[in-house]
């Protein structure tokens, strides 16, 4: 039997935030990347939560370690390069909004390949998490990212797939390529309502949630922001409303969701069960600020679910 539940496999990435649009001196450390995010979320919604990737020897990586080790992700698909960094981002703050700036091109991270990713772990879980952006960041993560779902299947565990598209770092041609290969590899698909429209035009949800089916993938699962998501298994389809929140950040909370559904479809849960409970932690993970301070535990969660229960409608 499998010793972890859920294994994210991508990119982890230290945040530098501007603290205010008038202070180019002051800046905020946090910690991003979509898998990450994912990854921690399920350890602090209680199923055995690992990593798989590749960080710098430097203090940034070492700060990445005891991140996961304090909210119990393992890490023993962790490796470190001896020559290649921990990838960095800045957030800084002007009047036309926020800006991105990515310190990422050969960070030790994009350096995986078949060869040195611990596939070993991918090996020994339930679920395999992984998303666009790992396949993004360079052609040799892109193979690893093929080769860890090809070992997950071949061990007996689920892919679940967040297409997660970030157009800065791929051609959309490429990205759509490559997307389309990974449905066909994924147990279930995750897409935003933004990244599917990039995909497949500005059509009508119910037809997307049809065009990813006709990718390959069984369970699809459009996430829709503060709506909700739909849910389609290919017999049955409903949509599930999302929960009203004082939402302060939304940074996040897709990933959030990634790591709530997994979790809750490991503890046994039906997809449609399993998406109220995820959209619950997503609204949650934007009340506070950040990608992981306001992750929730499943008590919190359970307390939104309770008081504040979102319907289920059948289409």
């Amino acid at each position: 039997m499998p010793t972890l539940d859920f294994v994210a496999l991508g990119e982890p990435m230290v945040e530098f935030n501007q603290a205010r649009a008038d202070d180019a001196r002051t800046w905020l450390q946090g910690f991003g990347g979509d898998t990450s995010n994912a990854a921690i979320a399920a350890a602090r919604l209680g199923v055995r939560a690992g990593y798989v990737t590749r960080i710098g020897a430097d203090a940034f990586g070492r700060w990445f370690v005891d991140l996961w080790q304090q909210h119990g992700v393992d890490t023993r698909g962790v490796r470190e390069d001896a020559v290649a960094p921990t990838g960095v981002y800045f957030v800084s703050h002007g009047p036309h909004g926020h800006e991105f700036s990515y310190l990422r091109a050969g960070s030790a991270a994009s350096c995986m390949t078949p060869a040195n990713v611990s596939l070993d772990v991918v090996s020994d879980t339930r679920i395999l998490h992984l998303s666009g952006i790992s396949q993004a960041i360079s052609s040799s993560a892109c193979d690893a990212c093929f080769a860890a779902m090809e070992a997950a299947h071949d061990a007996g565990a689920r892919v679940s797939y967040d297409t997660n598209l970030r157009l800065k770092l791929w051609p959309l041609t490429r990205a759509r390529a490559v997307i389309r290969e990974s449905a066909q590899y994924a147990d279930w698909m995750l897409p935003s309502l933004d990244d599917a429209r990039h995909l497949f035009g500005d059509i009508d949800p119910d037809l997307i949630v049809d065009a990813c089916h006709a990718w390959g993938t069984p369970l699809v699962v459009l996430k829709c922001g503060p709506a909700g998501c739909i849910v389609s298994d290919g017999r049955q389809r409903e949509r599930v409303e999302g929960f009203r929140v004082a939402t302060v950040d939304a940074t996040g909370a897709g990933d959030c969701f990634d790591g709530a559904f997994g979790a809750r479809l490991v503890a046994g849960d039906d997809p449609f069960t399993a998406a109220r409970y995820a959209n619950a932690a997503a609204a949650l993970a934007t009340t506070g600020f950040g990608a992981v301070a306001p992750l929730p535990d499943d008590a919190a969660v359970q307390r939104l679910l309770a008081t504040r229960g979102a319907a289920l409608t059948a289409r």
